[in-house]
């Protein structure tokens, strides 16, 4: 791209564009081979989902009511655009409770499977080395981040769906119209509860999973750009991944790919996210003379 810098006109544009943290950060993506590390957490993420949404169901059945199950229903169904009603997520919550104690803990170490293999996904960025130490404690690290994952996402999702209940309550007593200003304020407002809820868990994703500290700034900014795209992505993909599914050509497999689909999207927003806090920021240049020892005055 040396040619378009030297181009009259959008020249400096280019070379503004090309410094900024944004696009240095897609440089470590591509410095990392990030199309691979998409791809291995797109399969294991594919292959964990039903077993991670079934032991959540399980341990929601055994310690939640029966409202509740309902709103966590909802809330998974949410995380899926356009597909949700083809998974037949309420079948298996329904079916969860019958899960046994052989059977939860097979699928508990799914799930641990998943989160170091996430884990070393996210380090790769940082272009660090898999985590050493002993492999039994490393599974019993991992176990801790799964069930403090689900922690974060279990009250970040209970404080999206209180705030999206809050809303609704007022605006049903003040008799605000659904489809007037009042109602698409209602809707900003959902948008902005639900990009909390995915602020909060992916501070959580950015820095405990992988094990790593960036500054603060770093973590701010970019769990709030993964969290506005993943809700823009679910706004953006919901019908094109429900016409996915719905291709007859695709026959049985239709579900399993618009699914895969979805999952690979979410994954590389992930990824840049990591990118942008183990990215470094560009130190400003000196002023000329800064530094300099000044010639002393006879």
């Amino acid at each position: 791209m040396d040619w378009l810098t030297r181009l009259p006109m959008i020249g400096p544009l280019i070379v503004r564009l090309m410094r900024s943290h944004a696009y240095r950060s897609y440089e470590t993506l591509e410095r990392v081979h990030w199309t691979r590390l998409a791809a291995a957490i797109t399969f294991i993420s594919f292959l964990a989902f039903f077993p991670l949404i079934a032991v959540a169901a399980a341990i929601g059945a055994a310690t939640l009511s029966a409202d509740q199950m309902r709103q966590l229903e909802k809330k998974l169904a949410q995380q899926v655009p356009g597909i949700s009603g083809q998974l037949d997520l309420s079948g298996l919550i329904e079916n969860a409770a019958t899960i046994g104690i052989v059977a939860g803990v097979l699928l508990l170490f799914t799930g641990i499977g998943w989160v170091g293999s996430l884990r070393e996904c996210l380090r790769a960025v940082w272009e660090l080395e898999e985590d050493p130490g002993n492999a039994v404690k490393r599974k019993l690290k991992d176990a801790v981040v799964l069930f403090g994952l689900g922690g974060v996402a279990l009250a970040s999702f209970a404080v999206s769906g209180f705030a999206v209940t809050a809303v609704g309550w007022t605006a049903r007593h003040l008799g605000i119209p659904e489809n007037g200003p009042g109602g698409s304020l209602l809707r900003v407002a959902a948008f902005a509860a639900a990009v909390v809820a995915d602020f909060v868990l992916l501070c959580y994703v950015l820095t405990w999973l992988p094990g790593v500290r960036p500054p603060r700034r770093s973590v701010v900014v970019a769990a709030l750009i993964g969290a506005v795209g993943l809700e823009l992505l679910k706004l953006l993909l919901s019908s094109y991944l429900q016409k996915v599914a719905a291709k007859s050509m695709y026959g049985a497999f239709g579900v399993p790919i618009a699914l895969l689909l979805w999952i690979n999207f979410t994954a590389k927003l992930t990824l840049y996210c990591a990118a942008w806090t183990a990215t470094k920021p560009v130190p400003e240049p000196e002023r000329p003379g800064l530094g300099i020892p000044q010639p002393e005055r006879s």
